[in-house]
């Protein structure tokens, strides 16, 4: 449960019932994605068949009728956002191709809420409906950055990379406005190089950050005058990014403002600092809030603590949100009224880490519920895993915060564990909520444990700097820590925990094979990098040179002056010590952890481990999309863990 959840009133876990099929866990959502129109009117959201593309629907909350406005026989309608109460803007889910099928980029397109007027505004490869005028397409990477502030006319802001570099990666962006009926655009004064962008409520860029060259930089400017960098610091040490400008002409930002963790903060325009007070501010979270707006007021702030989190400063919000949350307890419950709404529609996203989510529509007026859709509908009413926010200590004394999710229905005690290790390495692993791998593996008999090990994001600076140049070395052991812990409480049997992870948790797979072969009987590792020196060497990852000049030498290691350091802490120079039996998986368009990662690694444990399981899927990347190859690595999984772990023993 979240912290804020009342321990005492958490529902009594459900009775198992027959195991589900890795189909319900892995299939793309059903439902997903509403949102209401600006006047509260209308919803638009995504839906589709079982194993066809998704549509982009609208529903007229008045008489009910929904309308199918954007569906394609190949490709799934991505992202989409209301550009006023009659129209929208949408891409397409181009990251759900894999790499021989992407013959697409997401591109951009307009439609009206009825279905009319559709246009295609961005380029994408493919065939698609050209409009009947000759208004120029915008390049194919191209990204919506906003829509109107007051969202009622036809215009939005996009961002068009205009360059992008494997030394630098995406670079030279630039702003436009483009009118979504016309096609038409215009050019918008911003930096460069900036990567985020904050406007006011008249829809004037007002600030804007970049992180290049090792540095974090933050742009001020006044309508009609010059840009001025107000802010220039070390991108690894600080944290100084624009959040939100209302309509007093405050600016939010977020900044560690030498504290431990990141919160909220005013700007002063006088000293060109933030202020001294936090506006929000946790101790043991970095937060990052963004705004709920209505009629041009900020009506509260949402941001991720255990769970996510709304802290409403509008007293009829909370009010609204305290009654919905006594309705529907036990989940979390998020809220949207719309931008300027006067309906009394309410729509309601609610989820918990037992519901993958639900979203309805609460009539203010009549105080009733309308169930829209469940994201996995298959899944409603189904024994779910439980997952609580732990700590344990590190041997040196750290406190490490984990993620425990215990099957449903399980004794609680002596199960076998699976040590799951994130990637990234340096990004917050998870939040409280339903995830589809935990869920499956829980679904199977395992109790599994996520530690946030040092060097993970989310949890104050202290944490994260702990964990720099000790990959295999300290953030190793706060893994080995962890499941010595769930020993000592009884939740796991030492003779059934195993290690798993994808990219850096593949490493930290391997890894833990080799620093402790007493503990853990076997491993998973899919995409997992083998030697952080591959990290610098392999000329086709997309690992961009900014990264290994700015980024890994000071995080992992240099690859000159650290080269011991690395080569002992090295899986592929260590693979004579894995005996264990260990599953590894990799995608053959891999660019980020490319295959010869893993065709290094088999090679050099071939002669001596007989029970090494290899799988490629040669069209697949830095982790599996397609379906079919989802279903054939977790049904391997599975039975490789009931081979070596036996959970019903």
């Amino acid at each position: 449960m979240p912290l804020w959840a009342n321990a005492q009133t958490a529902p009594s876990t459900p009775t198992p019932s027959p195991r589900l099929s890795a189909e319900a866990f892995f299939q793309q959502p059903l439902f997903s994605n509403a949102v209401l129109s600006p006047d509260g009117q209308k919803v638009a959201f995504k839906l589709r068949e079982p194993q066809t593309p998704a549509k982009l629907v609208v529903l007229d909350l008045a008489t009910q009728k929904p309308t199918v406005v954007a569906a394609f026989e190949q490709e799934s309608v991505g992202s989409f956002a209301w550009v006023n109460e009659q129209r929208l803007v949408f891409n397409l889910a181009a990251w759900l191709k894999t790499g021989e099928q992407r013959d697409i980029n997401p591109g951009m397109f307009a439609v009206d809420a009825n279905g009319d007027r559709y246009r295609q505004l961005a380029e994408t490869r493919g065939s698609w409906v050209q409009n009947s005028d000759n208004a120029e397409l915008q390049p194919q990477w191209t990204q919506l950055l906003r829509t109107s502030s007051r969202q009622t006319g036809d215009d939005i802001w996009i961002t068009v990379t205009e360059a992008y570099d494997q030394k630098v990666g995406a670079d030279y962006r630039r702003v436009r406005k483009l009118n979504t009926v016309t096609g038409r655009w215009s050019e918008v004064d911003a930096p460069q190089h900036a990567a985020h962008w904050v406007f006011d409520t008249r829809d004037e860029l007002r600030a804007a950050s970049e992180n290049r060259n090792g540095q974090l930089k933050m742009w001020l400017r006044e309508p009609g005058q010059a840009w001025k960098t107000v802010a220039t610091l070390d991108s690894l040490k600080h944290t100084l990014y624009p959040a939100h400008m209302d309509a007093q002409g405050t600016l939010y930002v977020n900044s560690d403002q030498g504290q431990n963790t990141v919160g909220l903060y005013t700007w002063n325009f006088e000293t060109n600092k933030p202020s001294d007070k936090p506006v929000l501010h946790s101790q043991a979270f970095d937060l990052a809030p963004q705004p709920v707006v209505r009629e041009g007021q900020v009506q509260g702030w949402r941001y991720t603590v255990d769970a996510p989190f709304t802290q409403w400063t509008d007293p009829a919000a909370k009010t609204l949100q305290d009654a919905i949350d006594k309705a529907l307890p036990h989940t979390v419950n998020v809220l949207s009224t719309g931008l300027r709404s006067t309906s009394p529609h309410v729509l309601v996203h609610t989820f918990s880490d037992r519901n993958p989510g639900s979203t309805l529509v609460y009539n203010r007026d009549t105080q009733k519920f309308i169930r829209l859709g469940d994201v996995r509908p298959g899944l409603r009413g189904q024994a779910m895993a439980g997952m609580d926010f732990v700590h344990y200590k590190a041997r040196d004394g750290l406190s490490i915060p984990a993620w425990l999710s215990l099957p449903a229905g399980s004794a609680k005690k002596n199960l076998p564990l699976l040590v799951f290790a994130h990637g990234g390495p340096w990004v917050r692993g998870q939040s409280w909520g339903w995830d589809a791998e935990v869920q499956f593996l829980a679904s199977r008999g395992y109790a599994v444990l996520q530690p946030e090990f040092r060097g993970s994001t989310g949890y104050g600076r202290k944490h994260f700097e702990a964990g720099w140049k000790q990959w295999g070395q300290a953030m190793q052991n706060d893994l080995a820590d962890g499941a010595r812990w769930a020993i000592t409480q009884g939740i796991a049997d030492p003779q059934r925990i195993c290690i798993i992870g994808a990219s850096y948790g593949g490493y930290a797979t391997l890894m833990g094979l080799v620093n402790d072969p007493d503990l853990f009987r076997c491993g998973i590792n899919w995409v997992g990098v083998t030697d952080p020196q591959l990290m610098y060497s392999v000329r086709w990852s997309d690992t961009t040179d900014q990264a290994k000049t700015y980024g890994l030498p000071r995080l992992m290691g240099d690859s000159v002056k650290d080269a011991d350091m690395l080569r002992t802490h090295s899986p592929l120079q260590q693979a004579a010590r894995i005996k264990a039996p260990l599953l590894m998986a990799y995608g053959g368009k891999d660019e980020r952890v490319p295959l010869v990662h893993g065709e290094k690694m088999r090679d050099a444990l071939k002669p001596h481990n007989p029970r090494v399981e290899w799988v490629e899927y040669p069209d697949e990347g830095h982790g599996f999309v397609d379906l079919k190859a989802q279903l054939d690595f977790w049904r391997r999984v599975e039975k490789f863990l009931a081979t070596h772990l036996n959970p019903g023993s």
